[in-house]
């Protein structure tokens, strides 16, 4: 599969003066509740309602969707307000049942990416469809994992591709859900910038007063459009009610997002410069959570220096460390001024926990 202007064609068909959106509830739960909400999205920057036909949930025992019946009210969703329909398949019946009720876009959920022959089982199932089909990139922060999933479907000749950054699960706590690990996305517009790329702000951040700014990020780092949960009352929503919004938040969201157009020259000079800064503001967001994480080790070793009575300056370590890091950083291109200047800070601020915790 090889980067291509085609690729881009099912998006640009849309002529669009705005980020495409897909947005509706996580699950369909009743068939007004399908449609209360359609409706209140009929006249909004909406390209796509989704609904959650089935649902893959981590444990059992929890709505785990409508299933099948609920293909009929997207289908009365199209009747009544002409907005086109977006669910998620997972094998080839949802994919049969899904198309059968003539759903326009259908994507393929992490816990699916991750697996080859679920992608492979799904790419057999749709082969030759005109259906717009996105792949969600997979639960592990593994891009060739993610391109893989797009190049079998591209194999059975599904051309209306793109994907969806819905960031990656980490034992960690964070403050995110799923952390975006933009460097990945990066990347992934390098290798296929003409392959429409869509954020799911909703997954990564999994709170709805942090959507705003997720997709902030994402429209400065040149996504095609988002994917926002929305649902009339999210507090009472039947799954993953925190991260879901109201349609009139929605619609105060994609007012609030600032859109450059691309026709301006000037305006592209921006748009790129805006680009640039956004995926170092990603590096920079990296760099704090690393020093953060840092500081906890020392923490740490503050601990056991104190169990132990150990003197907290240890010379010979702190030398060996900073040669070794004065020659990473030549390799990087960075000067032996900056290294040292740098690292001196961090053993400063090293030093400054251990002793806190040394004689607290």
């Amino acid at each position: 599969m090889e980067n291509k202007k085609e690729l881009r064609n099912w998006l640009d068909a849309f002529n669009l003066d705005h980020p495409l959106v897909i947005a509706g509830p996580c699950s369909a739960e009743t068939e007004e509740q399908v449609l209360k909400i359609a409706h209140q999205l009929k006249n909004t920057d909406v390209n796509y309602y989704r609904a959650g036909i089935w649902k893959p949930r981590t444990r059992p025992g929890n709505f785990e969707g409508v299933g099948a019946l609920g293909l009929k009210w997207l289908q009365k969703v199209k009747a009544e307000t002409g907005l086109k329909t977006a669910t998620e398949v997972a094998n080839r019946t949802h994919v049969e049942l899904a198309l059968e009720h003539d759903i326009d876009l259908l994507w393929i959920g992490a816990r699916s990416t991750v697996s080859p022959f679920i992608m492979q089982e799904l790419a057999d199932a749709l082969k030759g469809t005109d259906k717009i089909v996105l792949v969600k990139n997979p639960v592990n922060p593994d891009l060739a994992l993610w391109l893989g999933g797009i190049e079998r479907l591209y194999t059975a000749g599904i051309k209306n591709l793109g994907a969806i950054h819905r960031g990656f699960s980490t034992y960690e706590k964070t403050k995110y859900r799923n952390i975006p690990e933009w460097q990945i996305a990066i990347e992934f517009q390098n290798k296929f910038p003409d392959l429409p790329l869509i954020n799911d702000p909703s997954h990564i951040t999994g709170k709805r007063d942090m959507i705003l700014d997720v997709s902030q990020t994402a429209l400065d780092l040149n996504f095609d459009g988002l994917m926002i949960e929305t649902h009339h009352d999210p507090d009472k929503a039947w799954s993953d009610a925190a991260q879901q919004v109201t349609p009139n938040t929605l619609v105060q969201i994609m007012q609030d997002l600032r859109i450059r157009k691309e026709s301006d020259p000037e305006e592209k000079y921006n748009s790129e410069l805006n680009n640039l800064r956004a995926q170092i503001d990603v590096v920079d967001n990296q760099i704090i959570d690393l020093l953060g994480r840092r500081m906890k080790v020392a923490d740490g070793i503050g601990l056991l220096k104190k169990e132990k009575n150990v003197a907290v300056l240890q010379s010979k370590r702190w030398n060996e460390i900073l040669g070794k890091m004065v020659l990473e950083g030549n390799e990087r291109g960075l000067s032996e001024e900056f290294i040292l200047r740098l690292f001196k800070a961090i053993h400063q601020e090293s030093i400054n926990h251990q002793e806190k915790v040394v004689n607290c």
